[in-house]
Protein backbone atom coordinates (compact mmCIF):
# COMPACT_ATOMS: atom_id res chain seq x y z
CA UNK A 1 0.00 0.00 0.00
CA UNK A 2 1.53 3.29 -1.13
CA UNK A 3 1.77 6.24 1.21
CA UNK A 4 0.20 9.51 0.09
CA UNK A 5 2.78 12.21 -0.60
CA UNK A 6 3.12 15.37 1.46
CA UNK A 7 2.22 18.07 -1.02
CA UNK A 8 3.97 21.41 -0.68
CA UNK A 9 3.83 24.83 -2.28
CA UNK A 10 6.83 27.10 -2.59
CA UNK A 11 6.13 30.82 -2.21
CA UNK A 12 9.06 32.64 -3.75
CA UNK A 13 11.88 31.41 -6.00
CA UNK A 14 14.82 33.62 -5.15
CA UNK A 15 18.13 32.24 -3.93
CA UNK A 16 16.60 30.38 -0.98
CA UNK A 17 13.56 29.15 -2.89
CA UNK A 18 15.69 27.87 -5.73
CA UNK A 19 17.91 26.00 -3.29
CA UNK A 20 14.91 24.39 -1.60
CA UNK A 21 13.39 23.36 -4.94
CA UNK A 22 16.69 21.85 -6.06
CA UNK A 23 17.01 19.75 -2.89
CA UNK A 24 13.40 18.55 -3.05
CA UNK A 25 13.77 17.49 -6.68
CA UNK A 26 17.36 16.19 -6.73
CA UNK A 27 17.09 14.31 -3.44
CA UNK A 28 13.47 13.21 -3.69
CA UNK A 29 14.18 9.50 -3.14
CA UNK A 30 16.43 10.05 -0.13
CA UNK A 31 13.99 12.48 1.49
CA UNK A 32 11.05 10.12 0.95
CA UNK A 33 12.97 7.25 2.52
CA UNK A 34 13.87 9.26 5.61
CA UNK A 35 10.54 11.08 5.95
CA UNK A 36 8.47 7.93 5.44
CA UNK A 37 6.54 9.47 2.55
CA UNK A 38 7.30 11.32 -0.69
CA UNK A 39 7.35 15.13 -0.68
CA UNK A 40 5.81 16.50 -3.84
CA UNK A 41 6.03 20.09 -5.08
CA UNK A 42 2.50 20.91 -6.19
CA UNK A 43 2.77 24.63 -6.92
CA UNK A 44 5.40 27.38 -7.01
CA UNK A 45 4.13 30.94 -6.61
CA UNK A 46 6.31 33.74 -8.01
CA UNK A 47 5.96 37.33 -9.16
CA UNK A 48 7.28 36.80 -12.68
CA UNK A 49 6.30 33.52 -14.31
CA UNK A 50 8.34 34.19 -17.46
CA UNK A 51 11.66 34.54 -15.60
CA UNK A 52 14.30 31.90 -16.33
CA UNK A 53 14.87 29.63 -13.31
CA UNK A 54 18.11 28.01 -12.17
CA UNK A 55 16.33 24.75 -11.36
CA UNK A 56 14.27 22.54 -13.67
CA UNK A 57 10.67 22.07 -12.57
CA UNK A 58 7.84 20.14 -14.23
CA UNK A 59 5.72 22.31 -16.50
CA UNK A 60 2.59 23.83 -15.04
CA UNK A 61 3.90 24.20 -11.48
CA UNK A 62 4.85 27.86 -11.60
CA UNK A 63 2.11 30.43 -11.13
CA UNK A 64 1.72 34.08 -10.17
CA UNK A 65 -1.70 33.43 -8.66
CA UNK A 66 -1.46 33.20 -4.87
CA UNK A 67 -5.22 32.72 -4.70
CA UNK A 68 -4.83 29.43 -6.57
CA UNK A 69 -2.31 28.24 -4.00
CA UNK A 70 -4.55 29.19 -1.08
CA UNK A 71 -7.58 27.56 -2.70
CA UNK A 72 -5.79 24.30 -3.46
CA UNK A 73 -6.95 21.89 -0.74
CA UNK A 74 -4.42 19.29 -1.84
CA UNK A 75 -1.53 21.41 -0.52
CA UNK A 76 -0.53 20.38 3.00
CA UNK A 77 2.41 22.69 3.66
CA UNK A 78 3.44 26.06 2.27
CA UNK A 79 7.12 27.04 2.28
CA UNK A 80 7.15 30.82 2.63
CA UNK A 81 10.47 31.89 1.11
CA UNK A 82 9.73 35.58 0.63
CA UNK A 83 11.87 38.05 2.56
CA UNK A 84 10.99 41.35 4.23
CA UNK A 85 7.84 42.34 6.11
CA UNK A 86 5.27 42.97 3.38
CA UNK A 87 3.81 41.27 1.50
CA UNK A 88 5.32 38.41 3.55
CA UNK A 89 3.10 39.11 6.58
CA UNK A 90 -0.09 39.21 4.51
CA UNK A 91 0.89 36.06 2.62
CA UNK A 92 1.68 34.23 5.87
CA UNK A 93 -1.72 35.01 7.37
CA UNK A 94 -3.54 34.06 4.15
CA UNK A 95 -1.73 30.72 4.00
CA UNK A 96 -2.63 29.91 7.61
CA UNK A 97 -6.24 30.94 7.10
CA UNK A 98 -6.48 28.73 4.01
CA UNK A 99 -5.60 25.70 6.14
CA UNK A 100 -1.90 25.34 5.33
CA UNK A 101 0.93 24.54 7.72
CA UNK A 102 3.76 27.00 7.05
CA UNK A 103 7.55 26.71 7.06
CA UNK A 104 9.52 29.96 6.75
CA UNK A 105 13.07 31.28 6.84
CA UNK A 106 11.93 34.90 7.22
CA UNK A 107 13.52 36.06 10.48
CA UNK A 108 12.57 39.72 9.97
CA UNK A 109 8.90 38.82 9.66
CA UNK A 110 8.90 36.71 12.83
CA UNK A 111 10.94 39.26 14.75
CA UNK A 112 8.51 42.05 13.92
CA UNK A 113 5.17 40.23 13.63
CA UNK A 114 5.83 36.91 15.35
CA UNK A 115 3.30 37.47 18.14
CA UNK A 116 0.53 38.06 15.61
CA UNK A 117 1.61 35.17 13.38
CA UNK A 118 1.89 32.58 16.17
CA UNK A 119 -1.34 33.74 17.82
CA UNK A 120 -3.23 33.35 14.56
CA UNK A 121 -1.66 29.93 13.97
CA UNK A 122 -2.78 28.78 17.43
CA UNK A 123 -6.30 30.05 16.81
CA UNK A 124 -6.46 28.07 13.58
CA UNK A 125 -4.74 24.97 14.92
CA UNK A 126 -1.86 25.39 12.47
CA UNK A 127 1.92 25.16 12.77
CA UNK A 128 4.57 27.69 11.83
CA UNK A 129 8.05 26.12 11.66
CA UNK A 130 11.08 28.39 11.42
CA UNK A 131 14.25 26.37 11.97
CA UNK A 132 15.81 27.89 8.86
CA UNK A 133 15.34 31.46 10.12
CA UNK A 134 18.35 31.33 12.47
CA UNK A 135 21.93 30.11 11.97
CA UNK A 136 21.56 28.53 8.53
CA UNK A 137 21.64 24.73 8.70
CA UNK A 138 22.35 24.52 12.43
CA UNK A 139 19.29 22.93 14.15
CA UNK A 140 19.34 25.49 16.93
CA UNK A 141 15.57 26.04 17.21
CA UNK A 142 15.01 22.34 17.90
CA UNK A 143 17.96 22.30 20.31
CA UNK A 144 16.54 25.11 22.45
CA UNK A 145 12.85 24.31 22.10
CA UNK A 146 13.06 20.52 22.44
CA UNK A 147 16.44 19.00 23.25
CA UNK A 148 17.15 21.39 26.13
CA UNK A 149 13.62 21.49 27.50
CA UNK A 150 14.80 20.14 30.89
CA UNK A 151 17.33 22.97 31.23
CA UNK A 152 17.00 26.60 32.14
CA UNK A 153 19.22 28.25 29.57
CA UNK A 154 21.24 30.92 31.32
CA UNK A 155 23.31 32.24 28.43
CA UNK A 156 23.40 32.47 24.64
CA UNK A 157 26.52 33.70 22.86
CA UNK A 158 26.42 33.38 19.12
CA UNK A 159 28.07 34.16 15.82
CA UNK A 160 24.92 34.21 13.71
CA UNK A 161 25.82 36.39 10.76
CA UNK A 162 28.08 34.55 8.35
CA UNK A 163 28.80 37.66 6.27
CA UNK A 164 30.29 39.55 9.20
CA UNK A 165 32.26 36.54 10.34
CA UNK A 166 33.72 36.07 6.85
CA UNK A 167 34.77 39.72 6.74
CA UNK A 168 36.38 39.63 10.19
CA UNK A 169 38.20 36.39 9.36
CA UNK A 170 39.70 37.81 6.17
CA UNK A 171 40.68 41.04 7.89
CA UNK A 172 42.35 39.13 10.73
CA UNK A 173 44.10 36.36 8.79
CA UNK A 174 45.12 38.28 5.65
CA UNK A 175 45.30 41.89 6.91
CA UNK A 176 42.85 42.97 4.22
CA UNK A 177 40.94 46.25 4.64
CA UNK A 178 37.22 46.12 5.38
CA UNK A 179 36.07 47.63 2.07
CA UNK A 180 38.03 45.09 -0.01
CA UNK A 181 36.68 42.10 1.92
CA UNK A 182 33.12 43.42 1.79
CA UNK A 183 33.37 43.65 -2.01
CA UNK A 184 34.56 40.05 -2.16
CA UNK A 185 31.74 38.93 0.15
CA UNK A 186 29.26 40.52 -2.27
CA UNK A 187 30.95 38.82 -5.23
CA UNK A 188 30.77 35.43 -3.48
CA UNK A 189 27.10 35.92 -2.60
CA UNK A 190 27.67 36.15 1.16
CA UNK A 191 26.58 39.79 1.25
CA UNK A 192 23.69 41.52 -0.49
CA UNK A 193 24.16 44.45 -2.86
CA UNK A 194 23.08 46.55 0.12
CA UNK A 195 24.91 44.85 3.02
CA UNK A 196 23.66 47.20 5.73
CA UNK A 197 21.59 44.68 7.71
CA UNK A 198 24.52 42.28 7.86
CA UNK A 199 27.32 44.68 8.77
CA UNK A 200 25.43 46.97 11.17
CA UNK A 201 24.30 44.07 13.39
CA UNK A 202 20.59 44.16 12.52
CA UNK A 203 20.47 40.66 11.02
CA UNK A 204 22.17 39.16 14.09
CA UNK A 205 19.91 41.15 16.41
CA UNK A 206 16.75 39.84 14.70
CA UNK A 207 17.97 36.28 15.10
CA UNK A 208 18.86 36.93 18.74
CA UNK A 209 15.30 38.12 19.39
CA UNK A 210 13.96 34.77 18.16
CA UNK A 211 16.47 32.72 20.15
CA UNK A 212 15.98 34.68 23.36
CA UNK A 213 12.20 34.48 23.15
CA UNK A 214 12.43 30.73 22.79
CA UNK A 215 15.06 30.34 25.54
CA UNK A 216 13.80 32.87 28.08
CA UNK A 217 10.12 33.30 27.20
CA UNK A 218 10.53 37.05 26.76
CA UNK A 219 9.97 39.06 23.58
CA UNK A 220 12.48 41.92 23.41
CA UNK A 221 12.28 44.26 20.41
CA UNK A 222 15.45 44.93 18.43
CA UNK A 223 15.19 48.60 19.38
CA UNK A 224 15.39 47.79 23.11
CA UNK A 225 19.02 46.63 23.24
CA UNK A 226 22.42 47.77 22.04
CA UNK A 227 23.35 46.89 18.46
CA UNK A 228 26.75 47.74 17.01
CA UNK A 229 28.07 46.32 13.76
CA UNK A 230 31.51 45.75 12.24
CA UNK A 231 31.43 48.53 9.66
CA UNK A 232 33.54 50.89 11.80
CA UNK A 233 36.26 48.38 12.68
CA UNK A 234 39.78 48.91 11.37
CA UNK A 235 42.70 46.54 10.90
CA UNK A 236 44.45 48.19 13.86
CA UNK A 237 41.59 47.10 16.14
CA UNK A 238 42.04 43.46 15.15
CA UNK A 239 45.84 43.64 15.42
CA UNK A 240 45.62 45.09 18.92
CA UNK A 241 43.21 42.33 19.98
CA UNK A 242 45.59 39.67 18.65
CA UNK A 243 48.52 41.10 20.61
CA UNK A 244 46.58 40.56 23.84
CA UNK A 245 45.46 37.04 22.93
CA UNK A 246 41.97 37.78 21.62
CA UNK A 247 39.95 37.60 18.41
CA UNK A 248 37.26 40.12 17.55
CA UNK A 249 33.90 38.50 16.78
CA UNK A 250 30.46 39.97 16.19
CA UNK A 251 28.67 38.28 19.09
CA UNK A 252 24.94 38.21 19.75
CA UNK A 253 24.56 37.77 23.51
CA UNK A 254 21.56 37.10 25.74
CA UNK A 255 22.09 36.03 29.35
CA UNK A 256 20.49 36.07 32.74
CA UNK A 257 22.22 38.38 35.21
CA UNK A 258 20.71 38.41 38.72
CA UNK A 259 17.35 37.44 37.32
CA UNK A 260 17.40 40.10 34.58
CA UNK A 261 17.88 39.51 30.86
CA UNK A 262 20.89 41.26 29.33
CA UNK A 263 21.04 41.43 25.52
CA UNK A 264 23.37 43.06 23.01
CA UNK A 265 24.99 42.59 19.60
CA UNK A 266 28.47 44.05 19.22
CA UNK A 267 32.08 43.33 18.24
CA UNK A 268 33.49 41.45 21.23
CA UNK A 269 36.92 40.33 22.41
CA UNK A 270 36.98 36.52 22.61
CA UNK A 271 39.95 34.59 24.01
CA UNK A 272 41.78 32.86 21.16
CA UNK A 273 41.41 29.38 22.67
CA UNK A 274 37.61 29.60 22.87
CA UNK A 275 35.52 27.72 20.25
CA UNK A 276 33.80 30.94 19.24
CA UNK A 277 37.17 32.55 18.46
CA UNK A 278 38.10 29.60 16.23
CA UNK A 279 34.92 29.86 14.13
CA UNK A 280 36.13 31.23 10.81
CA UNK A 281 34.85 32.21 7.39
CA UNK A 282 31.11 32.26 6.77
CA UNK A 283 30.47 29.70 9.52
CA UNK A 284 28.08 30.26 12.43
CA UNK A 285 28.38 29.05 16.01
CA UNK A 286 25.91 29.17 18.90
CA UNK A 287 27.10 28.59 22.46
CA UNK A 288 24.34 27.69 24.92
CA UNK A 289 24.75 27.37 28.67
CA UNK A 290 22.17 25.29 30.53
CA UNK A 291 21.86 24.90 34.28
CA UNK A 292 22.00 21.10 33.94
CA UNK A 293 24.34 20.43 31.00
CA UNK A 294 26.70 23.40 31.18
CA UNK A 295 28.11 24.79 27.92
CA UNK A 296 27.19 23.35 24.52
CA UNK A 297 28.32 24.46 21.06
CA UNK A 298 26.46 24.17 17.78
CA UNK A 299 28.37 25.04 14.62
CA UNK A 300 27.94 24.98 10.88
Amino acid sequence: MSVAPLRVALIGMGTVGTGVARILTDQAERIARRAGRPIEIRRVAVQHVEKTRAVALPSGLITDDLNAVCADKEIDVALLLVGGLEPARTIMLRLLESGKEVVTANKALLCEHGDEVFRRARELGRTVAYEAAVAGGIPIIAAIGQSMAANQITSIQAIINGTSNFILTEMHEKARPYTDVLAEAQKLGYAEADPTLDVDGTDAAQKLVLLSQLAFGTKVPVTAFQRTGIDKLELADLRNATEFGYRVKLLATARLVKGQLEMHVQPTLVKQDEPLAKTSGAFNMVELTGDAVGRLWYSG
